[in-house]
């Protein structure tokens, strides 16, 4: 029997709309349109600007013959044509796919194929590498190569497509009449997880969890209207923590950067006024690590946020006296990037930088419209005490959750076992609700029985004042089974050695969490910054030669 409530209630077009970040640019122009919405060299555009060239993209790719969940794939640094993909793609029902700007033509092609790419649009600095892709595809579907093209690239320009990017805008229509998707459970973006064993899996977004998670953005950070943010952060991963979406709802500015690098953040921050950017640990201590006279003139109050590692204290204090605002936030390519925050409490502020580092190096609490993050039982899925002691697997419940893998049904179900998705990362929880990572599954390290965390002895070695990065991985021993390998980044004019590396260590680790070899050296990143432990594994499983 229907309830009182539903009958003659229907739902219409007048009280109910699909939920889609596409509707954030529409009110921009709406609102907003001759307010600055990308600035890119000395190249400035509007908010009106910038949505009817989303509307020409989406107008040309429907008379291209691509729509409804076609994929569009797109090689792209952080430049103006990445932020109009993210709304000219799905504006014509298609899937947008941003592939890894450091990935090799092995990797693309998989990607290719696997995503049943119909378009891709190709920055000239990556267009060798496309090229090879392409011809390594085992599909042979018609493929639509567009060339992008950026007045900020000096390299040698090289057409691989048949039509530049700006001659395929001046098809299509800057009125296109675009649609919200009926449901809005329907795909909005396809990421590739960077697999270190086997194929990627390709990770799917529906347009409910995109907004989601871009109006989160906006409530963790208190993120004001027309805040001008620096795209430090690759829009490749994880669509930017769906940051572009998140400044078209506040109608803020994109300043695109091609490369990260200390001269150029510092100088983009100072000429445009920057006051917002994100990135791993490794983005924010470029700054930190620059030369004085970089860092002259950087306007304090910038808000920065940090994911990928816990910010040690060291960042966290140089951070402090750039008089930068750092928050911590937590998440993976299936939760759409960041889905918890390290929300800080005006107490914290009162105790010494050791202390703020612990509090603040948490994962923290769950984003405002993720409907759960809990660290629980990986077999009974009981939640764990909450004591600070007892590990458990952090898990995620709610909007801000993949729609599944991409043609993958097994992998999909293994992650989503009973009603949670599966993170892998082993924590713990606090009394006061605050998840902290004490390690992913496959990093815990055990050592004659005991395990030991590589995040905690990797914690103490980033507490050393010479110490750049830090990474710790298990090194095979016969008589222990494992034991922790550390590698060491230094800081630039540093004598440091590893018998003062481990004399630093045993006065904060007990005796079997203390490192049996140390390696010198820069540590293999990611193109996010992120440490690529898989690689430090290699190392370690031949590392007799640096044993202690």
């Amino acid at each position: 029997m229907a309830s009182i409530f539903d009958q003659d209630l229907p739902r219409n077009a007048a009280n109910f709309a699909p939920i889609s970040p596409l509707s954030f640019i529409e009110r921009a122009a709406d609102v907003y349109p001759q307010r600055i919405a990308i600035a890119h060299g000395s190249l400035r555009r509007t908010w009106l600007q910038t949505y009817e060239r989303c509307r020409r993209l989406a107008s040309a790719l429907r008379q291209a013959g691509l729509g409804k969940n076609d994929t569009v794939a797109v090689m792209l640094p952080n430049v103006p044509a990445m932020v109009e993909a993210h709304f000219g793609v799905p504006m014509a029902g298609a899937v947008l796919n941003a592939l890894n700007t450091r990935l090799d033509p092995e990797a693309i092609a998989f990607m290719l194929d696997h995503g049943e790419a119909k378009a891709v649009i190709v920055d000239p600095e990556f267009a060798a590498v496309m090229q090879q892709a392409i011809g390594m595809r085992s599909q042979q579907t018609p493929l639509l190569v567009i060339d992008a093209e950026d007045a900020l690239f000096t390299g040698a320009s090289e057409r691989i497509g048949s039509v530049t990017y700006e001659q395929f805008l001046a098809q299509g229509d800057p009125g296109y009449a675009w649609q919200l998707p009926a449901d809005e459970w329907d795909a909005i973006a396809l990421n590739y997880t960077s697999g270190t064993t086997g194929n990627p899996k390709g990770v799917v977004y529906h347009h409910r969890g995109a907004a989601m998670n871009a109006i989160s953005n906006i409530l963790e950070w208190d993120l004001p209207k027309h805040p001008v943010y620096l795209w430090t952060l690759p829009m490749f991963h994880c669509n930017g923590w769906c940051f572009p979406w998140t400044l078209a709802a506040r109608a803020g500015v994109n300043v695109c950067l091609r490369k990260v690098e200390a001269v150029a953040m510092a100088e983009a921050i100072r000429e445009y006024g920057v006051t917002h950017y994100c990135g791993a640990p490794i983005v924010h201590a470029m700054l930190v690590n620059a030369p004085d006279a970089l860092k002259q003139g950087l306007p304090r109050g910038v808000k920065a946020m940090v994911a990928g590692a816990a910010p040690p204290a060291s960042l966290i204090e140089g951070m402090e006296n750039l008089g930068f605002d750092l928050t911590h936030v937590y998440g993976l390519t299936e939760v759409y990037g960041p889905a918890t925050v390290c929300s800080k409490h005006e107490e914290w502020d009162r105790v010494d930088i050791g202390e703020r580092a612990r509090l603040n190096a948490r994962q923290g609490v769950r984003y405002h419209l993720q409907r759960s993050a809990r660290v629980l039982d990986p077999v009974t899925l009981q939640p764990v005490p909450w004591n600070g002691e007892t590990m458990g697997e952090i898990m995620f419940q709610g909007n801000i959750t993949m729609k599944g893998y991409l043609k993958n049904a097994k992998a999909t179900q293994e992650a989503f076992a009973g009603g949670w998705y599966h993170t892998g990362d082993l924590a713990v929880q606090y009394a006061d609700g605050y998840i902290k990572i004490k390690d992913r599954s496959k990093d815990i390290i055990i050592s004659g029985g005991e395990n030991i965390s590589s995040i905690e002895v990797e914690d103490v070695l980033y507490r050393h004042p010479e110490v750049l990065a830090a990474a710790v991985v298990a090194k095979p021993d016969p008589k222990w089974g494992e034991t922790p390998c550390a590698f060491v980044e230094l800081k630039v004019g540093s004598q440091l050695t590893a018998a003062d590396v481990i004399a630093h260590c045993k006065k904060h680790l007990a005796g079997f969490k203390v490192p049996r070899a140390v390696v010198f050296g820069e540590l293999p990143k990611t193109s996010t910054g992120k440490i690529q432990k898989f690689e430090l594994r290699k190392q370690a499983g031949s590392a007799a030669a640096f044993d202690l």
